[in-house]
């Protein structure tokens, strides 16, 4: 009865340690993840977060380091060795990228159908079927990493694991993979605004989350969500020949998927977002705080920031209500719909990278080419 206390007393403590770092990481699933997580896992989070790693790398190596503990309770009955040792990993290759047909005459080709049942209620495998084989090199992947975290080696470069890997996937029939979100350019932006013409606060709310979202450079979903008022700062209205001044305001991003908490990332909007982000703000009565919030079903407005889920929802709906297909358009749509509708206006890449802070000239230019390729030169040879 002794030990079951001191075990109970320990998963208490990782949960209180885990809600130290809630700020910079939020966790769903505290109280599950002190009971998978081992003291070392806890530590290494907390000196992760110490060293300025960003909110959303963070969260994916959490739940990639949650997933493989819980692949190792089932299909070892302990937790992971650290460094793992190189039968460990072939093994978690095994369970994961295995030969459908083999399995229908070979019950044992491939996850166990207990490992396979103990993570399905866990709920950490939903879907049937074999896994992508994207996602089994990139938990291998943080996996290594959080190893050389820890200051150990491990045998991932190995080259029984490579050549396991490769046979796997070679083994494994091709994958459909999922077609990408469109890409929420002007055109289908104007559509969604179409859906919040009234005063109401839902109108006003998601007219300026999409607004925002879209000219402040295409802004992550996390981004919006966890938008606070002490982020925003009036500039100078902007001149305009024959015409008012435009409002203006600067978004200070702080900490980014790219950047640390030391750089003030900035960007600014200018003119129509400004005044559907103030119309919001000002009838909901919010000067401090998260700046998008819940509303409840008597149009009462919450305390708390809409989660980053509730973005992308909210798109979808009002893709749905502008009568286009909601399973084409995601959040997502809202980052590459804003490069792309800077190549389709001839903005320069540099100036349009300056808006969407992308760190890789390569991934924005991207945008680009898709944008020029049709209508270039280069298709009309002939």
């Amino acid at each position: 009865m002794a030990k079951a206390k001191t075990s109970q007393t320990a998963v208490e403590r990782r949960a209180e340690e885990l809600d130290t770092i809630a700020a910079v990481l939020p966790l769903e699933r505290r109280d599950e993840l002190a009971e998978l997580l081992t003291d070392q896992d806890v530590e290494t989070l907390r000196h992760l977060v110490n060293q300025g790693m960003g909110d959303n790398t963070l969260r994916a190596l959490t739940s990639d380091l949650a997933y493989l503990e819980a692949w190792g309770l089932a299909a070892t009955k302990k937790s992971l060795a650290w460094p793992a040792p190189e039968a460990l990993l072939l093994k978690f290759v095994a369970h994961h990228l295995w030969d459908p047909q083999r399995r229908e005459t070979d019950a044992d080709h491939g996850m166990p159908a207990d490992v396979d049942e103990t993570l399905r209620s866990q709920g950490f495998l939903k879907s049937v079927g074999l896994h992508a084989p994207a996602t089994v090199r990139r938990r291998l992947a943080n996996w290594s990493t959080l190893t050389k975290w820890r200051g150990l080696d491990g045998a991932f470069a190995s080259p029984a694991l490579k050549s396991a890997i490769r046979l796997a996937i070679r083994a494994a029939p091709r994958q459909r993979l999922r077609k990408s979100a469109k890409a929420v350019t002007g055109d289908v932006l104007a559509k969604l605004l179409v859906t919040c013409a009234t005063d109401s606060l839902r109108d006003l709310r998601d007219r300026a989350i999409l607004m925002v979202a879209f000219a402040s450079g295409g802004r992550r979903r996390s981004e919006i969500a966890g938008l606070r008022r002490e982020q925003l700062t009036v500039e100078p209205p902007i001149p305009v020949e024959n015409g008012d001044p435009l409002p203006s305001l600067a978004i200070h991003l702080g900490r980014t998927k790219t950047s640390s908490g030391e750089q003030d990332e900035v960007v600014y909007l200018t003119g129509r977002p400004v005044e559907a982000l103030n119309a919001w703000m000002t009838a909901a009565k919010i000067d401090k705080g998260s700046v998008f919030r819940a509303i409840g079903r008597w149009g009462t407005v919450s305390k708390r920031a809409i989660d980053p889920q509730s973005v992308n929802a909210i798109l979808k709906q009002r893709a749905e209500m502008a009568g286009l297909e909601r399973e084409e358009f995601s959040a997502h749509g809202l980052r590459s719909g804003y490069l792309t509708e800077a190549a389709n206006r001839g903005i320069p890449l540099p100036e349009a990278m300056e808006q969407s802070r992308h760190r890789s000239v390569q991934q924005a230019s991207s945008y680009y080419n898709n944008s020029t390729r049709r209508t270039g030169r280069a298709a009309r040879m002939i």
